[in-house]
């Protein structure tokens, strides 16, 4: 599986090549579905995996800017550990190869769904926790933390539709507002298109898993618009 290529860099072993958590972590819920089976998924590791994800990345901020303030810290651990954030981790070690599904699951469209490798991505931060403490599995999180964590972009911690909305506002009373135009994909990988509009005028349009992550990308074309 493509994760032990990072566990044997950081000295990860497995107590056992056939343990179960890192089975289970690599488990779609849909496998089970035509298998008979239950709770053999990554849905309760991925529980696990989450708050460990949020412990290590809130201790390494913390470590290594000993003067950022709370509410950065707090902006920078979100941007960190979102949907989009997480999946991209996941497709840097092609983690989608590892994911077994069941016959209702498109496997050529595991690599596009965020949801699906970010839920991957944390099931088997929780297996790492599990099988091997939290010592280890601090190790497999910093290793794709640390960098973002030290050359982050102070623009990344603004978020884009608060931004978008002070931005109009010094120009103009009005406000912009957000119109979900289409909501399409099968009900497990919705994708969302919104418009961001200001009176009667679409500023962009955005796409994203949510309709909050549609907003935000609508705002963030928006600005760049403005900005060019």
């Amino acid at each position: 599986m493509h994760f032990q290529d990072i566990f044997k860099k950081l000295g990860i072993e497995i107590a056992d090549d056939k343990n179960r958590y890192f089975e289970f972590a690599v488990t779609h819920p849909s496998y089970n579905a035509d298998a008979n089976t239950k709770h053999h998924d990554y849905e309760r590791l991925e529980y696990m995996g989450d708050a460990v994800i949020d412990f290590v990345s809130a201790d390494l901020i913390f470590r290594l800017h000993p003067d950022m303030n709370e509410g950065d810290m707090s902006k920078l651990r979100s941007y960190l550990v979102k949907s989009e954030s997480l999946a991209k981790y996941a497709r840097e070690i092609n983690l989608h190869e590892d994911i077994r599904t069941g016959h209702s699951i498109d496997k050529n469209k595991i690599y596009s769904s965020s949801k699906i490798l970010e839920d991957v991505f944390e099931a088997i931060v929780g297996a790492v926790y599990l099988d091997q403490g939290i010592e280890k599995a601090y190790q497999y999180v910093e290793f794709f933390l640390k960098e973002a964590i030290l050359n982050y972009d102070p623009d990344s911690l603004v978020d884009p539709k608060t931004k978008l909305q002070e931005e109009m506002q010094s120009e103009h009373r009005d406000s912009v507002h957000y119109v979900t135009i289409e909501v399409s994909g099968p009900a497990h990988d919705r994708v969302f298109k919104v418009n961001v509009m200001f009176n009667d005028i679409v500023l962009a349009t955005g796409t994203g898993k949510s309709k909050k992550a549609a907003e935000e990308d609508a705002a963030r074309n928006a600005l760049a618009k403005r900005s060019v």
